[in-house]
């Protein structure tokens, strides 16, 4: 079978807008021979939509967006990821869906079995969930339909067990299906890749069919998507593999090979960075920001995020911005335009220096007395913050973040002063990956300068300063956070793999205080399986210690 591939990036909510786009693919993988098209999980309305399924029209919205669609569909039929409405009467009042659209009709629709409810995951929230999987008989074949999660529940994936033993994939290989299809809104993290296409690979096996996976790509909010359609073939071989991090529409023989895209499958590195990129594009873009402003200190953090937003907006649309104060060194100083000058962006200098000054003799009244500490260097980083603020309203650019994971985990970072902006482009990005990035854009020519990945690195906030005066090692800062952080690992956990007791302590103990600093944070991009954001939460107050 000629099957069209649909691999879109659809934006949360613009029904309008996603329709036009679901024709137009529709349209043209007509046009190329495509027998059966197969488009994303809810792309519809875009996925997440949460509490959007909430207000009293959306959903009947979404329900006659889908009718226009299905009117427009032809001799060749079109599996659409939509929302449903339960009219049974019983249970939660939507369905995620795949409607079976032929001839100006939706002759069929299949509801998703398996909900997950699990770190971003909230369906279980909105949606009713199937006890079975469709198959639809087209043409003589027997189509089997699943969404997304429907097919995850390999051995190798723990959550499997939510499902009280349901298995879509089993009931259909029981029906004897000609051909699987998945529609799936699956986020990306590193490391994911290779288990999805198993799960696909050995589904096909376990189905004895080719199996047609079609997952959305692109940013919605703090998500990613990273496209990666596949086919696979009954024995598990893999007979093609759409581009990463793209829209790609593409008709697939099921009986012939064909040559994955190049990025179907490539270095870790290179899929960080492909996704910071989509993920910053797609967030500004679509929600209507033309420029990007950033603080250049002169340090890798923020370099990595200019050259990030340099790629997403263009040269020409990214406003870099020094702000010196009285003890920022001249290296800082030069690095931050150096890395202006390589990557084409406007470059403009801010003294703080008197800003400063003039806020520390508006307290002197009230310090009176007091030694000088943290609040006097947290005041420059705020002083900071309300400049760019300043510069964002005056020239309706999106302020960017520089803080990594590293930073964000231990609360290094100062509250209303760099913490201030629209997105966190690499606060789920650990320090030493920071480094492995910039090193990996450094690949062919210096953009990053040299002196920026090298020296120590420094917040500046004294004389002399360095990150380690407070922390230790980034590479052992790293695996505690890995451990404690993403893991769930407890303080005995760590010690017991060797870690010192003290730094253990310190670390956790940072971890758990900074709690209220990452609730009140710009959005994430989430490159990892638990990023600070909605797929993690803990709560501000609390008292355990593990």
């Amino acid at each position: 079978m000629r099957l069209g591939l649909a691999q879109l990036n659809p934006t949360v909510g613009d029904l309008a807008g996603n329709r036009r786009k679901i024709l137009a693919a529709y349209a043209a993988l007509v046009a190329q021979g495509a027998e059966l098209v197969v488009f994303p999980e809810l792309i519809v309305c875009g996925y997440p939509p949460r509490d959007l399924l909430l207000k009293r029209r959306f959903v009947p919205d979404v329900v006659d967006s889908m009718a226009e669609i299905a009117s427009a569909i032809g001799d060749v039929p079109a599996i659409v990821g939509t929302v449903t409405l339960n009219t049974s009467g019983q249970g939660r009042a939507f369905y995620n869906s795949a409607a079976f659209c032929h001839r100006g009709h939706i002759v069929t629709t299949a509801h998703k079995c398996l909900l997950p409810t699990y770190d971003v995951f909230d369906e279980d929230r909105y949606f009713e969930p199937a006890t079975a999987p469709t198959v639809v008989i087209h043409e003589g074949k027997k189509i089997g339909i699943t969404l997304c999660e429907d097919i995850w529940t390999h051995p190798m994936v723990s959550t499997r067990r939510l499902y009280h033993g349901l298995d879509p994939v089993a009931q259909l290989a029981a029906m004897k299906c000609d051909l699987m299809v998945n529609l799936s809104a699956s986020p990306w993290h590193h490391g994911k890749g290779d288990v999805r296409t198993k799960i696909v690979t050995d589904s096909a096996r376990a189905l004895g069919c080719p199996v047609a996976y079609v997952n959305a790509v692109g940013g919605n909010d703090e998500l990613i998507f990273d496209g990666r359609s596949l086919v696979a073939q009954s024995d598990g071989s893999i007979t093609a593999g759409l581009a990463a991090f793209t829209e790609e529409i593409r008709v697939i023989d099921t009986n012939i090979r064909t040559v994955p895209a190049p990025s179907f499958q490539q270095a870790e590195l290179a899929d960080i960075y492909a996704a910071l990129v989509l993920g910053l594009r797609d967030y500004a873009q679509k929600s209507g920001f033309k420029k990007a402003l950033i603080a250049l200190s002169g340090g890798i953090d923020s370099a990595l995020v200019a050259v990030i937003a340099a790629e997403a907006f263009g040269p020409q649309n990214v406003i870099g911005v020094s702000l010196p104060s009285s003890i920022s060194s001249q290296h800082s100083r030069d690095d931050a335009r150096i890395l202006a000058d390589n990557l084409g962006i406007r470059f403009e200098t801010i003294a703080i220096a008197d800003a400063v000054a003039a806020t520390e003799h508006s307290l002197e009244p009230v310090f009176k007395g007091l030694a000088r500490d943290v609040t006097e260097e947290n005041i420059q980083a705020r002083t900071r913050g309300v400049l760019m603020m300043a510069l964002s309203n005056k020239f309706g650019a999106l302020l960017l973040t520089t803080g990594n994971k590293s930073e964000m985990a231990v609360g290094y970072c100062t509250l209303y002063g760099d913490m201030c902006g629209g997105l966190a482009v690499i606060s789920d990005v650990f320090k030493m990956q920071v480094y492995a990035l910039s090193r990996w854009i450094n690949r062919d020519r210096e953009i990053i300068p040299v002196n920026t990945i090298e020296k120590p690195p420094s917040a500046e906030l004294r004389p002399g300063q360095v990150d380690q005066d407070s922390l230790p090692p980034y590479e052992q800062l790293d695996a505690i956070l890995r451990g404690y952080v993403e893991e769930g690992l407890s303080r005995r956990d760590l010690i017991a793999h060797g870690f010192a007791e003290t730094v253990i302590n310190d670390i956790a103990r940072k971890v758990d205080l900074n709690e209220y600093k990452r609730k009140q944070s710009a959005p994430g991009l989430k490159i990892t399986p638990l990023a600070f954001g909605v797929g993690r939460r803990i709560p501000i107050v609390q008292k355990y210690v593990s």
